[in-house]
Formats: C-alpha cells, structure tokens, sequence
C-alpha cells in the first residue's frame, strides 16, 4: 500500500468519520437533526466565499511566516513528505475538502457545542501537534495559527458552518499548493 493511497484514506476517514460523533452527539444530546448541522442554505452563501478569502489571506501571512530561519527546518520536513506523495491536483483538492469538511463539523458543530471556541480552538492546535511540548518551534507556529483557528470558532457561531468549511478548505488548498508545486 502506497503513501499517496494512505493519504487518501486518511482524506476518506476525515470526511466521513469524523463528523459521525458531532452528527451523532448533536442529535442525541441537542435534538439537532443532521439537515440542520448542514446548513445547506448557506453553502452558496456569499459568506462561504467571504471565508474562502479569509483562508486564503491566512494561508498567505503563514507562508510568508514558515520562510523565517526559525520555521526552516520544520518546513522542509513537510515539503519533502508532500513531495514524497506526488499529489496532483485532484489530490490536493479532495484532501483540503476532507479536512475542511470533516474537521470543521467534528470541532466548530460538535465539540464547540459543549467546550466553547476557546477550549475547541487550543484542543483543535494540540491535536494537530502544534503544541507541542517537546518542540517550541511547533508550538510557537501553532500560536501563530492559533489566531485564524479563534476566528472560525467565533465566526462559527455568526456565519455558519460553510464559511469554516470554505476558510478551512482554501486554506489547506494554497499551503498545499504551493509546497507542493515550489521550486525545490
């Protein structure tokens, strides 16, 4: 089984079992069906696209931060697992909208619901290895992320699922993009 293929089935898992606890728990505890944890009123809103630019505009203030000395040795780690994949297009399309949908609904619908944007937006930069106890400089870069991670929690709240989703998606769309399709 190759690298790309588990790539892919960690896309799969993300889109698809992720949300199953916040669909699940939602209906069970908050009588929310799972129509209303879509909100698919909102999915052509103009505010999905209003969170699409946003995550855009962060992607582009963390590339411009990962180039400092202090980010170098991290992000060469990651541009040569990337590499590595030899994704296409289509591969750093789907894997941005896993993430950006699965994870979106598991931490901004479900656990935000009971632990609030706070706690959601730290567990959600810990679980991602950006607090990392061992390495500063991971923890360091995740308080540089953690920033945009407050704003979709409280965003959340005012804008919707879709605007994380598409913040969220257009954020992983240009970070991967651009290791990916920089110069080595």
């Amino acid at each position: 089984m190759g690298n790309k293929f588990r790539f892919h089935v960690l896309g799969w898992i993300t889109l698809l079992i992720f949300p199953a606890p916040a669909f699940w728990a939602l209906g069970f505890f908050e009588r929310i069906s799972f129509w209303e944890v879509l909100e698919l009123d909102r999915l052509f809103s103009p505010l999905t696209l209003i969170g699409v630019q946003l995550g855009f505009f962060y992607a582009l203030f963390i590339l411009g931060v990962s180039q400092f000395p202090l980010f170098e040795e991290m992000s060469k780690k990651q541009e040569h697992l990337l590499h590595s994949l030899k994704l296409n297009w289509g591969d750093i399309i789907f894997i941005s909208f896993c993430a950006g949908f699965g994870e979106e609904v598991l931490f901004r619908a479900g656990i935000q619901t009971w632990l609030g944007p706070w706690i959601t937006s730290f567990l959600f930069i810990a679980l991602h290895g950006y607090l990392h106890p061992l390495s500063w400089r991971k923890s360091i870069y995740g308080v540089v992320l953690l920033p945009f991670i407050i704003l979709l929690s409280f965003a959340y709240e005012t804008y919707g699922l879709w605007f994380c989703v598409g913040a969220h998606f257009s954020y992983d769309l240009l970070l991967f993009s651009m290791v990916l399709y920089k110069k080595k």
